[in-house]
């Protein structure tokens, strides 16, 4: 997401149900968040609105209190997003595990709302966004991902649909697959169905998709 939220969708956000996320607004507003990825509709009539993980991580951000002595400007609000490997390097953020924990215990309860009380297969938002999702339950399990280089998963699109690519880059071949084992756990353990394929000589990589009831 790009598009920064307006004021009133701001404030939709921060009245949310703190608990499930549920959202309650007018029917543009509901769209306009959908629209930018902060919240997701129930595929069940009433069709309610629900927040995503992003919305999640954005709603408890906007509710945090101002710092006592700001020395600057505060920064525009910047919405969480999983870490898929390919981000350039970036300064260690004490707050990091506390906005993935946050966004991965927003994504149960997203499971929960709209998948019939199921956590422990992914939900509707997940299979609209399967690089984000995969990449959340990867981050979510303390996988490293492959910041500017460093040895770590990187999740992108696969060809086969439905479902996504992990590979595990950087490091000696030993490292390597066991980095790509350690993927592969903490995936079928977050819900997904997965399997191994050889990558030229002597790589590996792994296609995982949405695993279904």
């Amino acid at each position: 997401m790009t598009k920064q939220p307006t004021v009133a969708q701001r404030r939709l956000i921060t009245a949310a149900d703190p608990n499930t996320g549920l959202l309650r607004g007018s029917k543009a507003l509901l769209d306009a968040l959908c629209g930018q990825g902060l919240a997701v509709k129930h595929t069940r009539a009433p069709h309610r609105c629900y927040l995503t993980p992003a919305g999640l991580a954005l709603r408890t951000e906007l509710l945090a209190p101002p710092p006592e002595h700001p020395a600057d400007p505060p920064p525009e609000v910047e919405t969480f997003a999983a870490r898929t490997g390919d981000e350039p390097a970036t300064a260690d953020d004490p707050r990091r595990a506390r906005e993935v924990a946050v966004a991965w215990e927003g994504l149960l309860e997203l499971r929960r709302v709209t998948n019939r009380g199921i956590t422990d297969q992914p939900c509707p938002w997940e299979r609209a966004h399967l690089v984000s999702g995969a990449a959340l339950a990867l981050e979510a399990a303390g996988c490293s991902p492959a910041v500017a280089g460093e040895a770590g998963y990187r999740v992108g699109p696969a060809q086969q649909p439905e479902a996504v690519r992990v590979e595990w880059t950087g490091g000696d071949a030993e490292s390597a697959a066991l980095g790509t084992a350690t993927c592969a756990t903490a995936l079928e353990q977050a819900g997904w169905q997965v399997t191994e394929h050889p990558d030229g000589a002597a790589g590996r990589f792994l296609l995982a998709s949405p695993r279904r009831a």
